[in-house]
């Protein structure tokens, strides 16, 4: 019998490590939270349980950083539609893909404004048709995760996320591009763009996350793919220490 590979990295990265050094130059309220996408239960480790309760992902994200909480969640444990679209979990229901369910509550002047949105949101998605293709979504404190995530979410102020982006400019220079629509922020804009793309993406947060999870006013949300982050975490303490930084 042919054992099948669960998706782990092969660069072993120190995560407790790079949680502390986020978390210490960035005076981090909430945890950095590791999230993997699993594709079948192989890529879920055997000491990962299922959470009881179902909940929106941005819940989930705030409940391992806040709470140190290690779980994972099937799509049946997905209460936000579109955020279990967007990470690859479901199918768009036919409200949102029509523009109705954003239109109902005040959000766009006309349906049609809605369907242009939610046809740029960025989704994990099946390179050969619209099949779902996330068997479940992994949720860990970074500092505890027991799994390689595929991105790593920080929820924290603005001048916090200002030296993450120069520290991802710090050996290349250049300009930062982030995505966002005011609508899900923490599973579109802070895991699907960066799974996807592989280029960290900063948004103002959503309705939802802030109604829903507690996410402060005075926070915002980064979302970084796996491969950036040990060299963020290396640049970060270059850059906050830096004579020009604001301390």
């Amino acid at each position: 019998m042919v054992k099948k590979m669960a998706d782990e990295m092969r660069t072993k990265l120190d995560y407790e490590a790079i949680s502390k050094t986020l978390i210490d130059n960035l005076h981090l309220r909430i945890k950095p939270v590791a999230v993997k996408f699993a594709k079948s239960e192989d890529a879920i480790p055997e000491n990962v349980p299922e959470i009881e309760e179902a909940a929106r992902h941005c819940q989930m994200v705030v409940s391992a950083g806040k709470e140190d909480k290690i779980f994972y969640a099937k799509p049946d444990k997905h209460l936000c539609a579109g955020g279990a679209w967007a990470l690859g979990l479901k199918e768009l229901t036919p409200t949102l893909q029509s523009g109705e369910f954003y239109y109902k509550l005040g959000k766009f002047d006309t349906w049609a404004a809605c369907s242009r949105t939610i046809s740029s949101i960025p989704r994990i998605k099946n390179p050969v048709g619209d099949e779902p293709v996330t068997y479940a979504s992994l949720y860990a404190p970074l500092d505890k995760t027991p799994f390689d995530p595929h991105v790593v979410v920080v929820i924290a102020q603005p001048i916090a996320l200002l030296k993450f982006a120069q520290s991802s400019l710090y050996h290349t220079g250049g300009r930062i591009y982030s995505e966002f629509s005011g609508i899900q922020s923490v599973c579109a804009d802070a895991c699907a763009q960066p799974y996807m793309t592989g280029n960290s993406n900063v948004s103002l947060g959503c309705d939802g996350s802030r109604k829903f999870s507690g996410i402060d006013d005075d926070l915002m949300v980064m979302g970084i793919p796996v491969e950036k982050l040990d060299e963020l975490a290396t640049a970060l303490p270059i850059i906050t220490g830096a004579a020009g930084s604001k301390k």
